[in-house]
């Protein structure tokens, strides 16, 4: 195993220094984002830390970290549990990140946790290419820049940037049917459903996040929150596959 091909925490805090950098240089100062409370359904509790303002939507921040640290990959250091425990580094880094813009309700955190969704869905398109075509690093490196630089979109239009994830969200689906094909089963097709399903949650649920409030279920624990709870699954039902099909894979070249 070549060391360069073995630096996953190194590969994510770098590229998360550097968007960090770049939000931080004010390139994205332009871009709209909904910051400030009253964007949330979730009332704020009076006398809890500003951290915990909103307690359902901050808390469930911790499930990221959770599901990072279940899908960390054992020691081996393959090429296949590169792949893992990078999407598995950027779950645990994308927890604080969405709870640091909750916190704060600072325009540039809201910013920071935009750009980051990009690459994290773009990283499954990786893996997918890595499954159908093998290692091909500079190409994987092609399509995270790429992913990145999407998100101009969203300083050229004030729904640029769900442009931009649909795009990816659209590519993903695309090529998980794929690997589907070449390598997957019955088994597959359903954990596809499922985080299609998942998918769709996370997105409706949180553009509607105000408008089910006003259902006794959606008074508490609002649309937003149960979007996280779906994008949470959504990541996992997507390591479930994503794992599935590299041993699929390691087994069909033997």
């Amino acid at each position: 195993m070549k060391s360069e091909d073995n630096k996953p925490f190194l590969h994510v805090t770098g590229g998360l220094l550097l968007c960090i950098l770049v939000v931080a240089l004010g390139i994205f100062d332009g871009v709209h984002t909904d910051t400030g409370y009253e964007h949330y359904a979730e009332p704020t509790v009076p006398g809890m830390p500003v951290f915990l303002a909103m307690p359902a939507n901050c808390l469930i921040n911790l499930a990221y970290i959770l599901l990072g640290w279940y899908w960390w990959p054992p020691g081996d250091k393959s090429r296949q549990n590169y792949f893992q425990e990078v999407f598995a580094l950027m779950a645990l880094l994308y927890g604080p990140t969405q709870w640091v813009r909750l916190w704060t309700q600072h325009h540039r955190a809201a910013v920071l946790d935009q750009l980051l969704t990009l690459p994290i869905f773009a990283w499954v398109i990786v893996w997918c290419l890595f499954l159908e075509t093998g290692w091909e690093p500079y190409v994987f490196l092609v399509i995270e820049v790429t992913s990145l630089t999407s998100y101009v979109l969203a300083v050229l239009h004030p729904q640029g940037f769900e442009l931009a994830l649909s795009g990816h969200i659209i590519v993903v689906f695309w090529r998980v049917l794929k690997v589907q094909r070449q390598f997957g089963n019955a088994s597959s097709i359903w954990i596809i459903v499922l985080g299609t399903m998942c998918c769709f949650g996370f997105v409706s649920l949180k553009v509607w996040d105000r408008e089910l409030a006003q259902w006794a279920f959606f008074s508490r624990l609002t649309g937003h929150f149960w979007s996280k709870v779906c994008d949470v699954l959504q990541f996992h039902y997507t390591f479930l596959f994503l794992t599935l099909m590299s041993r699929h894979r390691l087994s069909s070249v033997k």
